[in-house]
């Protein structure tokens, strides 16, 4: 089965009831058992819901994996893979990371014992030399965000296994349209299912996907335990916008690197970060790993910091807004959005300027959105 026809057909046979295409939405909080601890497979919503399993059917297909976990929030996915861990426990991350993961990890985690350690993973002996030290796992981003990094992502799980050590990646920017990280040899999958998974800006969610039968009990685990569970309602909204997430792909794909060879070009950008385009410092491993791009350019336009901020507030089409990976195109200014949390000395060792803006291109006609960049830079 090809990767559309998972899409609309895995984990959403019609109702047996009353035979609707659309499996209905189970608002429900708890179950009638027949007998204390006898039931229909479902007891309280924290802990399972007919909409978690429908979901969790059609994304782990999608990642071709066997299990998957359907959270609050893509931090939520976080929260529960790092419940994993106990004190004294040392992760092993992408030196370029999303600013929630970021604060997550060392502002709340570090808490209770958890250690974070910052490395380049585009550079293996560095990788390699923090795996000799037996953290706890790895957590990638590849594509990562906002600077567009490309991690092999082959390379380093094998450097995992050799020294045991779990590998995560979050793979919300690619999606499992255009990359399989568990294909790979990643342990966990992670996604922030509010963003291309849902693709319609309207729910918040997040999902974690592994072939390893004890993970997927130790992630139920613990988010029936923390209470990280999602709402019902979006995981069936998460469903309805999978169905359509191959052909957004394509066209966030094709706007994206049409989009990113134009400013490359443009007097006014002093560079492009897209993996789709050959200059692209990793653009031969992301050619290996991923089958496109995905939708998302950050660009450093050659205005002052006043000047760049001024530009991103008068273009018609790209709405300033966080988040990103809905059919609408939005821009984002890291440095004071998204990645605030990660602190300017910080921003600044990973090459995060102030002067870095973030387009997440949408599925509208391409035409327009360049007249759009256009009319706001003139």
């Amino acid at each position: 089965m090809k990767f559309s026809t998972k899409a609309i057909h895995t984990g959403q046979k019609p109702d047996k009831e009353t035979g609707a295409i659309i499996p209905p939405i189970y608002m429900t909080s708890t179950y009638i058992q027949e007998a204390p601890a006898q039931h229909k497979g479902y007891d309280y919503t924290r802990a399972g819901n007919p909409n978690f399993t429908n979901i969790e059917a059609t994304l782990a297909a999608l990642e071709d994996g066997k299990f998957a976990t359907v959270f609050s929030s893509g931090l939520g996915a976080l929260s529960g893979i790092l419940s994993m861990l106990k004190s004294g426990d040392t992760i092993v991350g992408t030196a370029d990371m999303y600013g929630g993961s970021y604060r997550l990890i060392n502002r709340v985690f570090i808490n209770f014992g958890i250690i974070f350690k910052s490395v380049n993973t585009q550079n293996l002996e560095e990788v390699e030399t923090a795996l000799k030290e037996k953290p706890g796992l790895i957590f990638l981003e590849t594509p990562t965000n906002p600077l567009l990094k490309i991690s092999d992502i082959n390379a380093i799980t094998d450097l995992a296994k050799k020294y045991d050590v779990l590998s995560v990646v979050d793979n919300t920017f690619a999606t499992p349209y255009f990359q399989n990280p568990l294909n790979l040899g990643a342990d966990m999958v992670l996604h922030s299912t509010t963003k291309y998974i849902g693709g319609h800006s309207d729910i918040v969610g997040g999902v974690v996907i592994t072939n390893d039968a004890g993970m997927k009990e130790k992630l139920d685990f613990g988010r029936m335990a923390i209470g990280l569970n999602p709402s019902p309602f979006d995981v069936w909204l998460g469903s309805r916008g999978i169905k359509t997430l191959a052909v957004r792909m394509e066209r966030h794909g094709r706007n994206a690197l049409a989009l990113a060879r134009f400013l490359e070009k443009h007097p006014k950008v002093k560079k492009v970060y897209y993996p789709g385009l050959e200059s692209h410092s990793n653009h031969e491993v992301a050619k290996k790993q991923m089958r496109g791009f995905s939708g998302i350019v950050s660009v450093e336009f050659d205005l002052n910091l006043e000047d760049t901020k001024k530009l991103i507030s008068r273009f018609q089409y790209f709405s300033l807004a966080e988040s990103l990976g809905g059919i609408e195109s939005l821009v984002d200014h890291p440095a004071s959005m998204t990645h605030a949390s990660i602190p300017a000395e910080e921003r600044k060792k990973i090459g995060l300027t102030d002067g870095l803006v973030r387009f997440s291109v949408g599925i509208e006609d391409y035409e327009d959105l360049q007249k759009d960049i256009e009319q706001a830079i003139a």
